[in-house]
């Protein structure tokens, strides 16, 4: 595994100042970029620490405050380790902040994340991979959808409403989609029941895009989240597993 440099960072964007994480191989050579889609808990040290592991593998990965129209990281105070008993309290907190992430914001904010990534010496020209995690899954599908010539690859994790009867479901833009995506679903998902499942690939395969969708047996939603109750070991390394490989497949490695 290869040493890696974290720092904060701030990303401006049309409605303000973004700020982030970054994690890059610490050398002077440039790498492949990931922009790593949060979920609805935020950065913070478990998040911080996925960036610096795949940064490990040769890549350029920068994390943004998604809430950051709300204020700095962290937007909403977290314990140590998140308990089911805990997670009403918070999400009556972050609920209305992630109703205000409306997908117009998202995909301008997009933009803003990618140009950005794009200035960096740290990444290399060309093509970006992207992953998301539980809500962080859809920004992920729009960001490709809007940017088909921007983003080569896309890993979306236990994500949550990807295929819902809205009229502005994720699943309704993969006809603009020209990465290639993969998807590890957890198993018996609230967030997405396997009537959306269906609706998704479906979708997908008649879009022609580029995918693999795979149900992770016996994972919950949140199985890669190792500071909350949600965590599975055995799922997560699978995940990383199937990350590595996808960029490794559309984006080389930079290490």
């Amino acid at each position: 595994m290869t040493a890696v440099r974290g720092s904060s960072v701030d990303i401006p964007t049309p409605d303000g100042v973004a700020d982030a994480y970054l994690a890059h191989p610490d050398d002077t050579a440039a790498h492949p970029g990931v922009l790593l889609y949060m979920d609805a808990f935020g950065i913070r040290p478990h998040l911080t620490a996925m960036a610096d592991r795949l940064a490990s593998s040769g890549y350029t990965v920068v994390v943004p405050n998604v809430f950051y129209r709300h204020g700095r990281t962290p937007v909403v105070e977290l314990p140590e380790f998140i308990d089911p008993h805990q997670r009403p309290d918070l999400f009556e907190r972050i609920g209305p902040i992630m109703r205000e992430l409306t997908p117009e914001r998202a995909v301008r904010d997009a933009g803003a994340y990618l140009e950005w990534l794009a200035t960096r010496p740290e990444a290399a020209n060309g093509p970006v991979g992207v992953t998301g995690y539980c809500m962080g899954a859809a920004l992920a599908m729009r960001t490709a959808a809007a940017h088909p010539d921007r983003v080569a690859a896309v890993a979306c994790f236990h994500g949550g409403n990807l295929a819902t009867e809205d009229p502005d479901s994720p699943h309704r833009l993969v006809g603009h989609i020209t990465a290639e995506l993969y998807f590890g679903h957890a198993d018996q998902d609230h967030a997405l029941p396997p009537e959306q499942i269906e609706r998704l690939n479906r979708a997908l395969t008649e879009a022609g895009v580029r995918h693999r969708a795979e149900v992770y047996e016996g994972a919950a939603h949140g199985y890669t989240q190792a500071d909350t109750a949600s965590y599975d070991r055995d799922a997560a390394e699978r995940h990383w597993t199937e990350l590595l490989a996808l960029f490794e497949r559309t984006l080389g490695r930079g290490a």
